[in-house]
């Protein structure tokens, strides 16, 4: 997962698997860009709703050019 400072909105994040990338907007969780398995879609929502609120801090965070705090991985 990655977010970057210098993004345009909507407030979004990055994520690569392998060779498969897409873009998933943080409030609706759909995909923006971009295209990923089936499986690894699920496990990006399930990790995503469990730490939108730290997604949408993450975005602030990098839109004011401060350092990201980061989230912690799906366990």
């Amino acid at each position: 997962m990655a977010i970057f400072y210098e993004d345009h909105p909507p407030p979004h994040f990055h994520v690569r698997y392998g060779s498969q990338q897409a873009i998933f907007d943080i409030e609706t969780l759909r995909i923006l860009e971009g295209r990923l398995s089936p499986r690894v879609v699920g496990l990006v929502v399930e990790w995503a709703m469990l730490h939108r609120p730290e997604l949408a801090r993450a975005w602030d965070q990098a839109r004011r050019r401060e350092p990201i705090d980061p989230i912690a991985p799906l366990e």
